[in-house]
């Protein structure tokens, strides 16, 4: 694919940047626009800020799989459409709570029919029998409520909460990556730092005992429109 002549300055700027702390990094990101000529504009829209990190696990065993959620502390600069299954009173307060959707079978035949309109997916235990035949479809777009993100629960209200804070899932794909959104690029750089470290000291905390050798192989900040700037493993 042939870069645009923004793309090949942007990538020129972050390769000579080397590997930086957290905090280097975040402020590289920030600034990488600014090193554009000026016949280049910068970016008109709030690009998302995400972490790539690439770990030392075989995802084809089970026990090396990683995998979990966190509510950022500085939240990812978007408010997140829930949607919760669940029935009886559970619903009154899922609603309270903020869900957008709420609600049974209604939901998931209109799931049937192609409806995604939603960012997240939580159910209570006792849906899990409209829920499960959705699994084909919720999936392969990351959106299959399953106990150990922490989306099926019988807590729906706190559930609601946390996702509407912020709350962000990740899972190692089949190449050993993990990939999560930690912010807006217009986020102060303490925002973005913190954010950062505070997923980094979770998958930390996510090592699996049968991984062997070293852990984290590399760390990468990058956002939207822009090229990855090199965080130095730890």
């Amino acid at each position: 694919m042939k870069l645009s002549k923004r793309q090949t300055a942007l990538r020129a700027a972050a390769e000579k940047l080397g590997s930086l702390s957290v905090e280097g990094a975040v402020k590289a990101l920030k600034g990488l626009e600014s090193q554009l000529p000026k016949n280049l504009k910068p970016s008109k829209f709030d690009q998302s800020v995400s972490l790539a990190v690439r770990l030392g696990v075989d995802p084809k065993h089970a026990d090396q799989i990683v995998r979990g959620s966190i509510v950022l502390p500085n939240g990812i600069g978007k408010t997140q459409r829930v949607l919760v299954f669940c029935k009886d009173q559970n619903v009154q307060k899922a609603n309270e709570a903020g869900a957008d959707f709420a609600g049974g079978k209604e939901l998931a035949d209109k799931i049937k029919d192609g409806w995604t309109d939603f960012d997240v997916a939580i159910a209570t235990p006792d849906m899990m029998g409209v829920v499960g035949p959705l699994g084909k479809l919720l999936g392969p777009r990351g959106l299959m409520p399953s106990p150990k993100a922490g989306t099926v629960t019988q807590d729906v209200a706190t559930a609601v909460k946390e996702y509407k804070a912020g709350k962000v899932e990740f899972r190692v794909d089949d190449g050993g990556n993990v990939h999560c959104v930690v912010g807006k690029l217009s986020f102060s750089e303490q925002s973005l730092t913190e954010n950062v470290q505070a997923l980094l000291q979770l998958i930390h905390q996510l090592k699996p005992s049968a991984a062997k050798g070293q852990y984290i192989r590399s760390v990468t900040l990058t956002a939207t429109q822009m090229p990855g700037v090199k965080i130095a493993a730890v």
